[in-house]
């Protein structure tokens, strides 16, 4: 009677001291992640072993601990956003703990070039009522007739504009005569843009940022 009771007590028992020697013959690592310049913890870095499901983050004190892993030799990957993924070996021993500290170095994020320009924000600031610029790569586009691509043979091309001739000619801007037009450059009146001699513009094309 006292055999039947006492058997099935011992099968128990021994599965139990199966169950902990098969945890006891993996290893644990565990280690602390901090930042190389600083020497502060880094916090929720992920921390996995390559090749392996086995991984985890650091806490607030950048400790981590990955226990249950079979004996050998592991790369451990270290990887923060902001810091260079930092690779080390570790050689796991069955009921070994073995502890690692780990240095990030921070890294510079090289991000993509923008092109800032003041154009649209001049569109909403300032008040620019049929104001129509026009630069030089514009102007060399236009197939020339009788001398060089300038401002004069362009703006003919343009809408609501009207020229009686390039040589000596006048501009009709939107139905207006030709008195109520004012041409400055570099703050001065020109008083006759067009080709009155020759072949050449008084507007050097090359030389004029934008019109």
């Amino acid at each position: 009677m006292k055999s039947r009771l006492i058997t099935p007590f011992f099968v128990l028992l021994l599965s139990f001291f199966n169950m902990a020697l098969g945890v006891a013959q993996n290893g644990t690592v565990r280690g602390n992640v901090y930042d190389k310049a600083s020497g502060e913890p880094v916090s929720y870095a992920n921390v996995f072993l390559e090749n392996t499901t086995l991984g985890t983050t650091t806490d607030l004190d950048g400790f981590f601990s990955l226990s249950n892993i079979p004996s050998g030799t592991y790369n451990l990957q270290v990887s923060f956003t902001g810091y260079t993924t930092t690779t080390s070996t570790v050689e796991i021993r069955n009921g070994v703990i073995s502890y690692q500290r780990i240095y990030l170095e921070e890294t510079a994020v090289e991000l993509q070039g923008v092109d800032v320009s003041a154009q649209k924000t001049q569109s909403k600031t300032d008040v620019q009522i049929s104001t129509l610029t026009v630069t030089p790569s514009q102007i060399r586009a236009l197939p020339s007739t009788g001398g060089v691509a300038d401002i004069a043979q362009y703006l003919p091309v343009l809408p609501g504009i009207i020229s009686s001739g390039d040589q000596g000619g006048q501009l009709y801007i939107r139905g207006g005569s030709p008195v109520q037009n004012r041409i400055l450059l570099d703050g001065m009146t020109i008083y006759n843009p067009f080709h009155s001699i020759g072949f050449f513009s008084v507007f050097e094309t090359e030389t004029i940022k934008k019109y």
